[in-house]
């Protein structure tokens, strides 16, 4: 392997990589872009919180809550550098889905001045986007009596930013970072200059981006960006909600009760400046100290090193996979403007037979429409199977992804 990564140390990190699968055979595991794996420096962050600091954060003087808010805290500071945002413009969230919810709900509350979407007004999304950057904003439509609008896709998979012109009336963009389908990139700062072009907000899915590239929303210009932990190295049950601070400040909350108000008298109430606004009831504390931990991983590798160890992964995948007869890739079949994740059909299989004979040889993919039902369809398709790395993965494993098709081949007898 080229890359200067010590591959063989990181995966020492990852206890559950070393386990065999079915029968004896060694874990291949590239379902990465569903969920990743965890370090011991995540599991051990967390076991070491919850048995020497476990309390309620924010509700107490004594020297455990104190403890346990200051490593919650920490762990807000600690993604905030990693994705070049100020902590105070960082929501916890169960996952990135309840962040792009969140967006979506306030931007329905018309106490949510100058940004309110209404009727006659239009949002603005791609038939690129997972369910969770889709459902939120036809359900705002539907409240609000606001249009959805779409860009098409091209040919190989990317968001057609040609396909729809924005107007005076749109009022959001909603688009995805990275597919987690095609693997391809978005021109974020394009899309960020026409939605400014027209006075419309941005909302970025980062959810495939962050745990595998460099990013910076200050320097994306976007107005909201969600991400969740577990797909980055962390704990389930926890997410990222940015906001930039301005608009933060002038939302109204999403959901009410403990820990985000500022006084309560039984005649009303004030509520907490953000990010506490948008944190009701008692935060997942652990989970939070453990996506800490995952980013000062990541940050310890490096996240230049850590996208250039993937870029060589998807080439060597694309490389291997697409030359071999009768499969096709679903998205750019170079690796200019594209991530980890390589979905592809194969010609008189189904894709859940496919990933039957995969993971009888230890190969863990994923198959089906991966949450990207509109996108499947735009192309025609049911199902895709979709291999997608991580840092700890190597070269050899997307070599025998690309042997694991060929056998799927003989064994339905379609080569």
């Amino acid at each position: 392997m080229s890359s200067a990564l010590d591959i063989t140390k990181i995966r020492e990190d990852f206890p559950i990589l070393s386990r065999t699968v079915r029968d004896g055979k060694p874990l291949i595991y590239l379902d990465s872009g569903a969920t990743s794996q965890r370090p011991r420096q995540v599991l051990d962050a967390e076991y070491e919180f919850l048995t020497t600091s476990n309390a309620a954060v924010h509700r107490g003087a004594h020297q455990l809550a104190e403890e346990a808010t200051d490593a919650y805290e920490d762990a807000r500071e600690a993604l905030a550098g990693f994705v070049g945002a100020d902590a105070d413009e960082l929501v916890f969230t169960k996952n990135a889905t309840e962040a792009l919810n969140l967006v979506a709900f306030v931007l329905g509350d018309d106490r949510f001045e100058g940004h309110h979407v209404g009727e006659g007004d239009e949002i603005v999304v791609s038939e690129l986007e997972h369910h969770a950057n889709l459902v939120p904003w036809q359900e705002l439509a539907r409240r609000t009596g606001a249009t959805l609008k779409w860009f098409g896709l091209t040919e190989d998979g990317r968001i057609d930013l040609d396909s729809l012109e924005l107007t005076e009336r749109t009022k959001v963009v909603a688009l995805t970072h990275q597919s987690n389908v095609t693997g391809a990139v978005l021109d974020v700062a394009r899309v960020v200059d026409m939605a400014k072009a027209v006075g419309a907000l941005t909302v970025l899915d980062a959810c495939q981006s962050v745990p595998h590239m460099p990013v910076d929303f200050r320097a994306l210009g976007v107005d909201y960006a969600a991400f969740s932990g577990h797909k980055m190295l962390g704990p389930s049950g926890v997410g990222v909600l940015y906001g930039r601070r301005e608009l933060l400040a002038q939302m109204p909350p999403f959901l009410t009760g403990g820990s985000m108000i500022e006084t309560v008298t039984m005649e009303g109430t004030t509520f907490a400046a953000p990010p506490q606004r948008f944190e009701a009831g008692v935060p997942m504390t652990s989970q939070a100290v453990g996506l800490g931990a995952a980013v000062r991983y990541l940050e310890r590798i490096g996240m230049d090193a850590v996208a250039a160890h993937e870029a060589e992964l998807t080439a060597r995948a694309l490389e291997k996979v697409s030359a071999i007869d009768g499969v096709r890739i679903v998205g750019p079949t170079d690796n200019t403007a594209r991530g980890g994740a390589v979905s592809f059909v194969v010609d008189g299989v189904h894709a859940h037979d496919v990933s039957q004979v995969l993971d009888d040889r230890g190969v863990a993919v994923r198959v089906g429409h991966h949450c990207a039902w509109p996108l499947h369809r735009a192309y025609g398709i049911n199902s895709t199977v979709r291999a997608s790395f991580a840092v700890y993965n190597t070269l050899d494993e997307a070599d025998a992804l690309a042997e694991a098709v060929v056998a799927a081949q003989d064994f339905f007898a379609v080569r």
